[in-house]
C-alpha cells in the first residue's frame, strides 16, 4: 500500500540545556495519514522546499563543521532517510507524496473533476504537472479543506522582500551530509526544515542539509536528475512542482540574497541580515515575450464590424413548456439592462464577483448572425490595443470542426492552434502560461458546435478521451487553466448552453435597432468606396420595411447591403425583393449560373445533413468533385475554417445553411410528398419530435416551394428540376389550409405568419389572417422586428378587430406604435413601462392622435402585481392620470385606470408588508375595481397595520364585490380595524374571506356585530383561524339575522368539533368543508 504523506521520523525533540548539549532525537515517528502530518507543527510550504534542495547537496563531499558550539543530533533514522532519498526511485516517491498533499490541502473540494490521467492528455505535456494546473491523485471523494492562508496569497509576486532574522546555527554530522540547527529562528529561510511537536518544549527548530553557509551563495545541484518533474525557472536545480521561488516566498529568500555586499562572508555570526533587494517582478523569457508580441500583432490587424452591437444582461429561467429545458428570459423593453463601459467594462465588472483561484465564466448568448462571434474576437482586438491590462494573454479559439470523431486535441491546440492565424507554441511558453492562468483569457466561440444532436454534450469521459467536450468540462470545472477567464458564445437552445445559467456574467447580443441597421448600410458603402452608392442603398432598404425589420440580425443586414450593392452595379433602376426566399435567391443567381453539374444540389444535399446533426463544417472529401469545391469558395458560400486540419470549410452564415437546406428540401425525390408538411415545424408530434436545428429552414422551404418558378427556383437550377416542386406545393398547400391557426402556440403562430409571407400567395395569405382569432395572446412569445411586421400586415389582411396581448415578448417601442396605430386593434395590452415610454415618446414628437389612440386601447385588466416593479409601474400609471386630469389640452381618466375590475396582490411575505402600504395609497383611483385580491400561496402577510390601510379606502371604492384578506397574518387588532369600516361596503360587498389568519374570539364578537349591516354580503369565510367555541357562538348568533348571508365557513382547529356539528344543525348555511 503506498503511503498517503511522507514518512517523518525524528520529528520530536527535547529542550537542549544549553551550549554545546546534545539534543537527542524522539524515536517516535510521525506516521499515518494526513491529518497526523497537518496536526503537527511541519509546514507544507517548508516541507517543500525541504525536500526540493535535497537533491543540491546529495554528491557533495561532507566537510566538518569548525564552529565550536554546535548541537549535535545523534539519529540514525534520521541519517537513513536522508541516505535512501538519495535514490532516484525514493526521490520520486517523496515528491509523489508532497503532491497529494498540496491536492488534499489546496485543492477547492468543490469542483468536479475528470480523471488525472485524462486532463493530462488533455494538456498535452507530459512534463508538466504543477505549472498552473492542479491534478487530483486519484478520483474519489475528497475532503474539504481550508483556503489558503492570509499569509500565502495566490500573487505573492508582489510582496515585498523581508531581510531574514539572525539565528543561532549548529552543525549536526550525517553520512549524508552536516546538517546545521538553527534553534531560533522566526522566519523561515530556505532549504530549512521545521522539526518540532508536542512534547519536544522546542518550537523554532529548523535543519538545513548541505554544507553551505546561510550566508554563502547557493552552490549547483549535483543530485540526481528527476526527468519526469519540470525544473522551477527562477531556480535552476529545482525539481519540485511545487517549490516556489524567493519571489513567490518573501519569507524564504535565496541564499545569494543572504551575502554581504562586498561578497564576503560576515564570520561574527552566520545570520548576518541581507541588506534591501529589489521587488521588481522578473523577467519574460525571450520567447515568452516574442510569443506575446505575435499574439497582439495577429489580432491588431484584425477588422470587426462598422457597427457595434449591443450586449444587454440576460437570465435563463424555465420554459412555457413541460420540458425541463430553460431558456433565455424575455425582459420589457424599459427593463432591458445594457452592459456599459464595452468588453472591458464586463470583464472588469464580474471579475469583481469572484472568488480567488476561481475561474471566471462569462457566456454571450444569442440566436445565429446576432453578432455572437464579432464579441468574441473583440476580445483580442480590444486586448491588443492595451484596453485589457489584466491579462496577459487573449486567445481566440472558434469550436466550428472540432467536435470530429476520431480527433483528439489538447489545451495546447485549444489555444493557439484555432485562431485566425494559428501561432507555434513551444514548451517553455507553455508553461508560462500555465503558471499565470489569472493572466489568461481564452474566448470560446460557437460553444453549440460541440453539442450532439440529441442535445447531450458527451458520453463519460472516459470515452472521450481528448474530446472537445472533455477540454470544455475541464475548463469550466476548473481542472484546466483554473483562475483563468472563459469569454463563452452560443445559441440559448441545447443543454450545452442550460449549463451556462451559473456563469458569473450571462449576456445577450441585442443585434441591430433600425437606426443600426441603416448606419450599418451607410458604413458598408463608404468602405467599399461606391461613390453616391450609400444614399441609394438605403432608399432601396427603407422602401422594403420587411427586409429593414430582418436586418435586426447583422448577418441578414451583410446580405441586403451585398444584394443591393450588386444591383447598384447594373446601372438598371433597382428594387429589392420583398422577402428573404427572393434576397438569398439575388445573391445566389449569379453563383448557379457558373456551377459546375450537380455542385448546387451537391451543397445544398450537405447543408441539409450537417445540420441535421447540429454542425455546419464540411470536410474536403465530402464534396461531389474537386471541382464543386474550388466553385463554393470562390463564390463565398463557404470559407477554410482557420487553424483546422484536414481542409475543414465552414458556410459563410448560418441563414445561407438553412437556405441550402431548404433547397434540398424542395428539390430531392427523397423526400415523399406527405412527409414535407413535418419539416415546417408548425405542429407538435407526440413520437420524434422534429428536430428544428435549421431554424430558418421552414420559411425558405415555403418560399421556395410557392413563389413562381420563374423568378425563385428557376433562377437556380434547370427547369426540369424546377417542375418537381409542384407536387410538393399542393401538398404543402393542403396542409396550410386545414391548420387552425387559433389552436397554435403563439411562437407557432407568428411561424406560420411568416411561412405564409414568404410564399406570397394571396389566397393563403388571406386564409391565414381571416383564420386569426380575435382575442389574440402573444403572452411569452418574444417578438423580433420581423415578428412584429409580419404581425401587423396579419392584422391589417384579416379585415376585423383584434384585442392583443404584448405582455412579456420584448418588443420594441418602433413595433408596438406600429401595432398600437392600426384600425383593426380595438385593445391591447402590453408592459406597463413599455406603454407609458410610448405615450411619453408620442406627446415628445406631438402626435396627439396617436398619442390619444395609445392611451384608449390600452388595458391593464386584470392586474396581478407580482413584484416592487409592477407596483412601482401601477403608481406610474396612477400619476399619468392625475396628470391628465389636471391638464385642459386631455380631460377626463384614463382608460387603463377607470376600467379596472380585478387588482392581485402576490408579492409574498418578503416584499408584501413593505409594497402594500405604496399600493393602498393609490387604491382609492380605482373606482371600477370590483375584486381585490390580497391572498398569495407564499402569504403577503400585510397584518394589522395593512388592514388598517386598506380600511380606511373603503369609502372610495363603491363598487368592490370580492375581498380576499386570507394568508395576511390578520390578529384581533386587524379584524376590529376591518369591521368597523365594512358598513362602508354594505351595499356592494358579496364575498368576504379571512381565511388563515390569526383572528381570536375578540375578532370573531367584533365580525359578528358587522355582519348585520352587510346587506349585500353573500359568503363569509372565516376557516382556520383562532377563535373558540365562544367566537363561533357569536358569529352563529348573527348569522340567524342576516337571512341575506348563503355561506359561513368557519372549521378551526380549535373549536370542538362536535360543538361545530350542533352549530351546522341548527343552521346549515354554516360550512365545516
Amino acid at each position: 500500500m503506498r503511503r498517503l504523506a511522507p514518512h517523518l521520523v525524528g520529528s520530536h525533540l527535547p529542550e537542549p540545556q544549553g551550549s554545546g548539549h546534545c539534543a537527542t532525537v524522539d524515536p517516535g515517528p510521525l506516521e499515518g495519514g494526513y491529518l497526523e502530518l497537518l496536526n503537527s507543527s511541519a509546514d507544507p510550504l517548508h516541507l517543500y522546499h525541504f525536500y526540493d534542495q535535497m537533491d543540491l547537496a546529495a554528491e557533495e563531499e561532507a566537510e566538518p563543521c569548525s564552529e565550536p558550539d554546535t548541537d549535535t543530533i545523534n539519529c540514525d533514522q534520521f541519517s537513513r532517510l536522508l541516505c535512501d532519498m538519495e535514490g532516484d526511485e525514493e526521490t520520486r516517491e517523496a515528491y509523489a507524496n508532497i503532491a497529494e498533499l498540496d491536492q488534499y490541502v489546496f485543492q477547492d473540494s468543490q469542483l468536479e473533476g475528470l480523471s488525472r490521467d485524462l486532463f493530462m492528455e488533455h494538456i498535452g505535456l507530459d512534463g508538466v504537472l504543477g505549472e498552473g494546473l492542479e491534478v487530483p491523485a486519484e478520483p474519489g471523494p475528497r475532503s474539504q479543506k481550508r483556503p489558503l492562508s492570509e499569509e500565502h496569497p495566490a500573487d505573492l509576486k508582489h510582496r515585498k522582500l523581508e531581510p531574514p532574522p539572525t539565528a543561532s546555527a549548529s552543525c549536526l554530522h550525517l553520512p549524508a551530509g552536516p546538517i546545521q540547527v538553527i534553534s531560533t529562528m522566526p522566519t523561515l529561510l530556505q532549504g530549512l526544515w521545521p522539526i518540532s511537536g508536542a512534547g519536544t518544549g522546542l518550537c523554532s527548530i529548523f535543519i538545513c542539509h548541505g554544507e553551505t553557509p546561510l550566508t554563502s551563495p547557493a552552490p549547483p545541484s549535483t543530485g540526481p536528475a528527476v526527468h519526469s518533474l519540470p525544473k522551477s525557472p527562477a531556480r535552476p536545480g529545482s525539481t519540485s512542482p511545487f517549490a516556489p521561488s524567493a519571489a513567490d516566498l518573501p519569507s524564504m529568500p535565496e541564499p545569494a540574497l543572504t551575502a554581504r555586499p562586498d561578497g564576503t562572508e560576515d564570520k561574527s555570526s552566520p545570520c548576518q541580515a541581507a541588506p534591501e533587494v529589489s521587488t521588481e517582478l522578473p523577467k519574460w523569457p525571450e520567447t515568452v515575450r516574442r510569443f506575446q508580441d505575435a499574439l497582439r500583432d495577429q489580432y491588431a490587424g484584425h477588422d470587426g464590424p462598422a457597427v457595434e452591437v449591443d450586449l444587454v444582461s440576460a437570465r435563463l429561467e424555465k420554459g412555457s413548456n413541460k420540458s425541463q429545458e430553460r431558456e433565455l428570459a424575455t425582459p420589457d423593453w424599459a427593463e432591458r439592462q445594457l452592459a456599459r463601459g464595452g468588453l472591458a467594462g464586463v470583464l472588469a465588472a464580474a471579475g469583481h464577483r469572484r472568488r480567488p483561484r476561481e475561474t471566471l465564466v462569462i457566456a454571450v448568448l444569442g440566436k445565429a448572425g446576432q453578432g455572437k462571434s464579432h464579441w468574441a474576437r473583440a476580445a483580442g482586438v480590444a486586448w491588443a490595443g492595451g484596453q485589457l491590462p489584466q491579462y496577459d494573454f487573449v486567445f481566440y479559439a472558434p469550436c466550428r470542426g472540432l467536435d470530429r470523431p476520431g480527433d483528439t486535441h489538447h489545451l495546447r491546440e485549444l489555444l493557439c492552434s484555432l485562431g485566425p492565424r494559428p501561432l507555434a507554441l513551444d514548451d517553455e511558453v507553455f508553461r508560462h502560461v500555465l503558471r499565470r492562468p489569472d493572466r489568461v483569457l481564452l474566448a470560446l466561440d460557437a460553444l453549440e458546435e460541440l453539442e450532439a444532436p440529441d442535445g447531450c454534450p458527451g458520453g463519460p469521459p472516459t470515452a472521450e478521451r481528448g474530446s472537445p467536450r472533455g477540454l470544455l468540462a475541464g475548463l469550466l470545472q476548473g481542472q484546466l487553466l483554473r483562475g483563468c477567464t472563459l469569454l463563452l458564445t452560443a445559441r440559448p437552445r441545447g443543454r450545452l448552453a442550460q449549463s451556462l445559467s451559473k456563469a458569473h456574467a450571462l449576456f445577450e447580443v441585442a443585434g441591430f435597432s433600425g437606426a443600426q441597421a441603416q448606419d450599418y448600410a451607410r458604413r458598408y458603402f463608404e468602405t467599399s468606396g461606391a461613390t453616391g452608392h450609400p444614399e441609394r442603398a438605403l432608399a432601396l432598404l427603407r422602401d422594403r420595411p420587411f427586409l429593414l425589420a430582418h436586418s435586426h440580425s447583422p448577418a441578414v443586414c451583410r446580405a441586403v447591403c451585398q444584394l443591393s450593392e450588386a444591383l447598384l452595379a447594373q446601372g438598371d433602376p433597382a428594387q429589392l425583393p420583398p422577402t428573404l426566399t427572393g434576397l438569398y435567391v439575388g445573391l445566389l443567381g449569379p453563383v448557379a449560373r457558373g456551377s459546375p453539374p450537380g455542385a448546387l444540389a451537391g451543397l445544398a444535399k450537405l447543408a441539409w445533413e450537417t445540420g441535421r446533426r447540429h454542425q455546419g463544417t464540411l470536410r474536403e472529401g465530402q464534396f461531389p468533385s474537386a471541382e464543386a469545391r474550388t466553385w463554393a469558395v470562390a463564390g463565398g458560400l463557404v470559407r477554410p475554417v482557420p487553424g483546422t486540419t484536414g481542409g475543414q470549410l465552414a458556410f459563410s452564415s448560418f441563414v445561407l445553411q438553412c437556405f441550402l437546406g431548404a433547397l434540398w428540401l424542395a428539390l430531392s425525390g427523397d423526400i415523399k410528398d406527405k412527409e414535407l408538411p413535418q419539416y415546417l415545424a408548425l405542429t407538435p408530434r407526440k413520437k420524434r419530435p422534429y428536430d428544428n436545428w435549421l431554424e430558418a429552414a421552414p420559411r425558405f422551404l415555403s418560399g421556395l416551394v410557392f413563389q413562381p418558378r420563374a423568378t425563385c427556383l428557376g433562377a437556380l437550377v434547370a427547369p426540369a428540376e424546377a417542375a418537381s416542386v409542384d407536387r410538393k406545393r399542393r401538398a404543402l398547400a393542403r396542409y396550410l389550409r386545414r391548420l387552425q391557426p387559433g389552436s397554435l402556440r403563439a411562437r407557432r403562430l407568428l411561424e406560420l405568419l411568416h411561412c405564409a409571407h414568404e410564399a406570397q400567395e394571396a389566397a393563403l395569405w388571406q386564409h391565414v389572417a381571416q383564420q386569426l382569432p380575435a382575442r389574440l395572446g402573444l403572452l411569452g412569445a418574444r417578438l423580433a422586428p420581423a415578428d412584429a411586421f409580419v404581425l401587423g400586415q396579419a392584422l391589417r389582411a384579416a379585415g376585423k378587430d383584434f384585442s392583443l396581448d404584448l405582455r412579456s415578448t420584448g418588443i420594441d417601442p418602433s413595433g408596438l406604435e406600429s401595432l398600437v396605430g392600426l384600425a383593426s386593434v380595438t385593445r391591447f395590452r402590453a408592459a406597463l413601462s413599455d406603454t407609458m415610454g410610448l405615450w411619453e415618446s408620442l406627446q415628445q414628437r406631438g402626435e396627439t392622435r396617436l398619442l390619444q389612440a395609445a392611451e384608449d386601447k390600452f388595458t391593464i385588466e386584470p392586474f396581478k402585481a407580482k413584484s416592487l416593479k409592477d407596483v412601482e409601474d401601477l403608481e406610474s400609471l396612477v400619476q399619468a392620470q392625475r396628470l391628465r386630469s389636471s391638464s385642459e389640452e386631455a380631460p377626463g381618466t384614463l382608460p387603463a385606470v377607470r376600467d379596472l375590475k380585478k387588482l392581485e396582490f402576490a408579492l409574498g411575505p418578503g416584499w408584501g408588508p413593505q409594497a402594500f402600504p405604496r399600493l393602498a395609497k393609490i387604491l382609492p383611483a380605482f373606482s371600477s375595481l370590483q375584486h381585490l385580491d390580497l391572498d398569495s400561496l407564499s402569504e403577503n402577510k400585510i397584518g394589522d397595520q395593512g388592514v388598517a390601510q386598506l380600511s380606511a379606502t373603503f369609502p372610495q371604492l363603491k363598487a368592490l364585490e370580492t375581498l380576499n384578506l386570507s394568508q395576511n397574518s390578520i390578529t384581533d387588532v386587524g379584524a376590529c380595524k376591518l369591521a368597523e369600516a365594512l358598513p362602508s361596503l354594505a351595499a356592494t360587498l358579496l364575498r368576504l374571506s379571512l381565511y388563515n389568519n390569526c383572528i381570536c374570539d375578540l375578532g370573531a364578537e367584533s365580525l359578528a356585530r358587522a355582519l348585520p349591516e352587510m346587506a349585500s354580503l353573500r359568503v363569509l369565510d372565516v376557516q382556520y383561524n383562532k377563535f373558540t367555541a365562544a367566537g363561533a357562538q357569536q358569529l352563529a348568533s348573527s348569522l340567524r339575522k342576516c337571512p341575506h348571508v348563503e355561506t359561513l365557513a368557519m372549521w378551526t382547529p380549535t373549536i370542538p368539533f362536535g360543538v361545530q356539528e350542533h352549530l351546522q344543525q341548527l343552521d346549515s348555511r354554516i360550512s365545516l368543508r
